[in-house]
């Protein structure tokens, strides 16, 4: 369990950002997490390492300094975006000490169970094979897919700012983003099913696939709400959320507002 404590302990180096600003330790710090997780397990696992290992710590760089620069972006140089969340999101100042340490803990350890699968092929020395390479490529897609999603909001909102956005993917599924978020991670967990050896591993590795849906579930449920009080009374916008799925492409599950469960 040894390269698991190093992955935690990057995770909360990475995430430690959380303390300047607490909503970082979930979104700047969570991107660059996952980045410097995949630097260190390509030095901690460097004598086992082969082409789809190599490749599973390049994709969580890739996607952590993508996620974390994007974050990191919108939130030092959109004043327009940091205008609006004031309103949306607590700032924190008044959070205890033990609080934030609580969030910063509980967020690096999920980032660790998260990466696990390919922790775990490293510790176990099971190299490449076929599943593997079949997670990845679903993984490849995901962050392709959330990275389209992000342009495509970016240029949509640029045009007409006050409108909701139901143009390229939005018209397909609501969140495209967040269902990216989903596909890059189901990937990492499916390259991983033939190696986790032992309940220990297994139950790691779903713990952190299981949470990270759970947090994209919750990321929905926000925005649904944030979306149906800025535009509840444009008639286009009633129509688009009842006929567009809020996650998963052609999945009639058009709402999650009620369910009050998804409070991450």
């Amino acid at each position: 369990m040894l390269a698991l404590l190093i992955t935690f302990l990057i995770a909360l180096l990475f995430s430690s950002v959380g303390f300047k600003k607490y909503v970082w330790f979930i979104s700047i710090g969570y991107g660059f997490s996952v980045c410097g997780i995949g630097v260190g397990l390509l030095i901690v696992g460097r004598n086992d390492l082969t082409i789809g290992t190599i490749l599973g710590c390049v994709l969580f760089m890739l996607y952590g300094l993508r996620l974390g620069g994007y974050l990191a972006y919108r939130e030092l140089k959109s004043s327009t975006y940091n205008s609006k969340m004031k309103t949306e999101i607590k700032s924190g100042k008044g959070m205890s000490i033990i609080a934030k340490i609580s969030i910063w803990v509980t967020a690096a350890l999920l980032y660790a169970c998260e990466t696990s699968p390919m922790t775990f092929r490293l510790v176990n020395e099971k190299g490449t094979d076929t599943v593997l390479i079949v997670g990845l490529v679903i993984s490849l897609f995901g962050v392709l897919l959330e990275s389209l999603a992000d342009i495509q909001k970016n240029n949509a909102k640029k045009k007409n700012p006050k409108r909701f956005v139901d143009t390229g993917l939005y018209k397909i599924v609501r969140c495209p983003n967040y269902f990216g978020e989903m596909l890059f991670w189901t990937g990492v967990f499916v390259g991983g099913i033939p190696i986790y050896n032992g309940p220990l591993q297994w139950i790691i590795a779903l713990c952190g696939y299981l949470g990270i849906i759970y947090v994209m579930f919750g990321g929905a449920r926000r925005l649904e709400i944030r979306q149906n009080k800025y535009y509840g009374d444009d008639p286009e916008y009633q129509k688009y959320v009842k006929t567009t799925p809020i996650m998963i492409p052609f999945i009639p599950l058009y709402s999650v507002e009620k369910y009050k469960w998804f409070v991450a």
